[in-house]
């Protein structure tokens, strides 16, 4: 009923950016908090940052300073800007969103399936 997919991710060089996007589709009513989380081979998944529908964001203190969370509401799209990327950096990068759907009576977390962010030295 409801899909986040994320894009954007790559190959890039130390230093450079990527900016990733993840769209929210289907039977969607409203859309809450939007937030990106990112995965190392071996680690736990990260949260990375979160903006709310009013658009106030929180950053993790390992991106803030180089990492800038944004969302479209009409489009029902968040993006997460990276720049002096590093090669610890290099993960899968997950989006999720609070989501009330068309049928529901609450809002539920819904996660994206991952892209692939490589950083080289």
């Amino acid at each position: 009923q409801v899909q986040l997919v994320e894009s954007g991710g790559g190959l890039v060089q130390a230093g450079g950016s990527l900016r990733l996007s993840c769209v929210a589709s289907g039977s969607i009513f409203a859309i809450n908090a939007m937030r990106w989380f990112r995965q190392a081979p071996g680690k736990q998944r990260e949260f990375l940052a979160t903006i709310s529908s009013g658009l106030s964001t929180n950053y993790a203190d390992s991106v803030k300073g180089r990492f800038t969370i944004s969302r479209d509401n009409a489009k029902n799209t968040v993006y997460l800007q990276m720049n002096s990327l590093k090669p610890e950096d290099t993960a899968v990068y997950y989006c999720n969103a609070d989501i009330l759907t068309l049928s529901g009576d609450n809002y539920f977390v819904h996660w994206g399936q991952g892209t692939q962010v490589t950083v080289s030295s």
